[in-house]
């Protein structure tokens, strides 16, 4: 079979599968007992095992097959969740990852995978030494229980562990059925995993199948002989669902019998029933009671039929294309809309009125498509702190919020690396280690917190912990080491001297973060971005990091403005307001212009003068006051020319160096303007 159509649809799934196992493995660390959270890492796990087999990558299949014998364990019951196997299963996500890496850069799966396998193999082969001495040392406890499922008459054949005990014993409160099946098939039957597949789809019609022996994997390769055997769970009677399956042709007996007497009482403690199946035990699937099984088969109630919501997968170099197709679309919406005011005809400036809303639309449509919760960058997080926090012998809490708020594509793909460094450094040098924190009069456990939301034209997220905060002093003393001047500055200006190049306060590098280039990757980063990047922290009781960065980096709102004879763009969202330029408020303070504005001290950035542009001399000119960060700057510009929609293009590889400009745009008149880069402008 030709699977390289399937190529795109088999990488993008294993990593939506990847993702969810990591998240999954992360929630059953801290909650060992949640049987629901090991059957859906199972199921998933079985996901990528048979894609991987589907698409002959053989090695990716047995890593995967390894991965299940342990996770089989955990839902037995036969091994219990702990840290150390956790470790190794996150291991193999690892490895797996890397797989499909290789497999999208270079088609090969060649990853070494014969050291992660024996870890595995390692886990069963302790488990089973320990699993045969407990066997041992039960079977006297288990003759004398009075709450085994056992039968006298040797009609069971399948073994329940607690687990399994505990979920039927939640079925029976919840008034459901359940009955154990054994089907034997004609001797004369050809293709019994065939039947077998028919019965179970039979079954699923009107329950839910909770185990199985042999496994369901088994049934599925015929690696049974004519007989199997079932453990349902329904609200159908014993006699209907006997029939059901006798109905299955190459059926020739169904016993069946009704296992609910037989149960726990829910709440006391279950020791399994010997088996009476001689076929060595292996993985079974066990699917938790859901209420399906209700809608399914509750014959009193109408079926309720949700509308299913459909998405499809569109590649994102044709959604690039789309967004420029727009732009250019608006580009010239602005050009008519120009010449229409010129030749004011009535019936062609309704024609464009009426283009001008379709477009607005359709811009807003594709605007919308772009977008992406900055879930897509969390959810590698609470993986990534549980890691370091293990390495560091640290306990960190890592709390998340506002992870639905959306940002354009662009923007998301570029924020993940700034992110990682933050949240690595508040691990490595923001909490303190567990004895530190104990004798500061804290939690033992440490507290970083991950928060997103969106205000106005921005999104804003911050990086909060609850360590030990910048030390100002050490700050200080630094700065004057390597020659800068902390003379005049306040506190909060010493804070900021962290993000300068080069600049870091940890003497020993280490490799979780630091790494002796301080944070000014992090802010040139935000910044190449249209953001800012700013902290705010206090000695003892921790510190935040706060990014602001504008929703999309494609269609903005701008002021345009005059600067001499050169018309310039400035981003509404930078803007707070406009003011009358009057001279006699200019003040002067350490040798820089400030103006007095509503008891607030604002230092004020001639741009004819930053950018070397002949100033107009009219006394006529208009402070823009912007806000970035929490800095309040006034811009002194030499007119107003009005509010305008336009399309940020980027300057491209000769110009790149120009990082007063975000970029530029094209106007009505058909002329290039650039945009101004506020943050870096001040």
């Amino acid at each position: 079979m030709d699977t390289a159509q399937y190529l795109s649809m088999f990488l993008e799934e294993s990593m939506d599968n990847l993702q969810t196992l990591n998240e999954s493995l992360l929630l059953l660390e801290q909650e060992p007992e949640n049987i629901d959270k090991v059957n859906e890492i199972f199921r998933v796990a079985h996901t990528i095992k048979g894609m991987a087999a589907t698409m002959g990558y053989s090695r990716m299949s047995e890593l995967t097959h390894k991965m299940e014998d342990v996770l089989s364990k955990f839902r037995e019951g036969d091994l219990k969740v702990s840290q150390q196997v956790v470790t190794v299963l996150f291991k193999c996500l690892d490895t797996l990852e890397q797989m499909v890496d290789g497999i999208t850069e270079s088609g090969s799966e060649d990853v070494e995978i014969e050291g992660i396998i024996k870890e595995l193999e390692e886990i069963s082969i302790n488990h089973a030494s320990l699993e045969t001495s407990r066997i041992d040392d039960a079977d006297n406890v288990i003759e004398d229980n009075s709450n085994v499922l056992e039968n006298e008459d040797n009609f069971s054949k399948v073994q329940l562990n607690e687990y399994d005990l505990s979920i039927l014993s939640q079925a029976v409160d919840k008034n459901f059925n359940v009955i154990e099946m054994n089907v034997f098939l004609d001797e004369k039957t050809l293709l019994k995993s065939a039947r077998a597949f028919l019965i179970v789809q039979a079954i699923e019609a009107h329950g839910e199948i909770v185990k199985a022996v042999p496994t369901t994997e088994d049934l599925e390769q015929e690696n049974f002989d004519l007989n199997f055997s079932l453990i349902v769970v329904t609200h159908k009677s014993e006699e209907f669902m006997n029939s059901l399956v006798k109905a299955v042709s190459e059926v020739e007996k169904v016993m069946t019998k009704d296992l609910r007497s037989t149960l726990p009482v829910r709440g006391q403690s279950v020791i399994a029933a010997k088996t009476i199946e001689t076929a060595p035990k292996k993985a079974v699937t066990t699917t938790p009671v859901s209420t399906n099984v209700v809608a399914k088969d509750n014959d009193k109630k109408p079926a309720v039929h949700k509308k299913v919501h459909q998405s499809v997968r569109v590649d994102l170099e044709r959604l690039d294309k789309f967004m420029n197709m727009v732009s250019e679309l608006v580009i010239n919406r602005t050009r008519l809309e120009q010449i229409g005011s010129e030749l004011k005809i009535n019936d062609l400036n309704e024609t464009l009125e009426q283009v001008a809303r379709t477009t607005s639309e359709l811009q807003d449509l594709v605007m919308k498509i772009r977008m992406l919760p900055l879930d897509t960058v969390f959810n590698r997080f609470p993986r990534m702190v549980r890691d370091l926090s293990v390495e560091l012998g640290k306990e960190i809490d890592l709390k998340i919020e506002g992870q639905d708020t959306e940002l354009d594509r662009t923007v998301i793909d570029e924020i993940g690396e700034p992110l990682i460094h933050l949240i690595r450094n508040a691990v490595d040098h923001g909490i303190e280690r567990k004895e530190d924190r104990i004798s500061a009069g804290k939690s033992p456990i440490g507290v970083i917190k991950l928060v997103a939301y969106q205000e106005g034209t921005k999104a804003v997220i911050k990086v909060v912990d609850d360590g030990a905060g910048l030390n100002v002093d050490k700050i200080r003393a630094k700065a004057e080491r390597v020659g800068i001047s902390t003379e005049g500055m306040n506190d909060n200006d010493i804070k900021n001297l962290i993000f300068e190049q080069g600049f870091s306060t940890n003497e020993q590098v280490t490799d979780i973060s630091g790494r002796g280039v301080g944070m000014d990757v992090v802010k040139t980063k935000v910044s190449s971005l249209g953001g800012t990047l700013e902290v705010i922290s206090e000695m003892g009781v921790g510190s935040q990091f706060i990014i602001r960065l504008p929703l999309t980096l494609q269609i903005i709102q701008a002021l345009l403005v005059k600067v001499g004879e050169e018309t310039l763009a400035i981003s509404l969202g930078y803007i707070n307001e406009i003011i009358e330029y009057n001279s006699s408020d200019i003040k002067k303070t350490s040798g820089k212009e400030v103006i007095v504005y509503r008891g607030n001290v604002i230092p004020l950035v001639r741009v004819n003068k930053v950018l070397d542009i002949e100033a107009n001399n009219s006394d006529k000119k208009f402070v823009v006051i912007t806000k970035v960060g929490d800095k309040d700057v006034g811009i002194i510009v030499d007119s107003l020319c009005g509010q305008q929609e336009i399309v940020i293009k980027p300057l491209g590889k000769t110009l790149k160096e120009l990082n007063q400009y975000i970029g530029a745009t094209i106007l009505g008149d058909g002329f290039v303007t650039l945009i101004l880069d506020v943050a870096a402008l001040i």
